[in-house]
């Protein structure tokens, strides 16, 4: 066996590497491909673990902001306000952003990932839906999420997807809120 200092003169005179000196044999093309092509597959997966994790990030962070945008604009914006129902669905749409990218490195059939979306839309319609209906009937507050509102002689009408709610004498001392079907 050389010197390790005589092996890279060695390696360059007989134009071979220093591992094949070391191991005493010439290596074949084919070996030298399958080499190249394992290191390529490492390679590739690797930035592909890396890309997930980054999805993952990414997800977690929508999840977080969006979370946060709906609880703000629900804790903020008084119920009169329409801004409040707005930024609630606008938070509600970047979470469901962060669920997909979520189920997007998880679930690899395109139709469970959409379907895992469609799943958080409609969670979040029965949130906001039990969570309007409770502050009609538990706090005597007028709905967020109506899409029709009508004025009358000291009546005002809320027209929500399942009920409509009735504002009688709208900001006196006798206010009353009643659901009307």
């Amino acid at each position: 066996m050389p010197d390790i200092s005589l092996l890279i003169e060695l390696s360059q005179f007989y134009q071979v590497s220093i591992s094949e000196i070391i191991d005493g044999e010439r290596k074949s093309e084919k070996m030298k491909q399958e080499t190249k092509d394992t290191v390529i597959k490492i390679a590739e997966y690797n930035i592909n673990k890396i890309h997930i994790e980054r999805m993952k990030i990414i997800s977690i962070f929508f999840i977080i902001f969006g979370v946060f945008i709906m609880i703000s604009a629900l804790s903020i914006f008084p119920n009169e306000s329409s801004w409040g129902c707005i930024y609630a669905i606008f938070g509600g749409i970047i979470l469901t952003v962060g669920i997909y990218f979520g189920v997007k490195s998880v679930l690899l059939k395109r139709s469970s990932r959409i379907l895992s979306v469609v799943g958080c839309i409609i969670t979040l319609f029965a949130i906001f839906t039990v969570l309007d209906y409770i502050a009609v009937t538990q706090f005597q507050l007028i709905p967020r999420f109506s899409y029709e509102k009508s004025y009358g002689e000291n009546i005002v009408e809320y027209k929500t997807l399942f009920y409509t709610v009735i504002q009688k004498n709208p900001r006196t001392a006798n206010e009353s809120i009643s659901i009307a079907k």
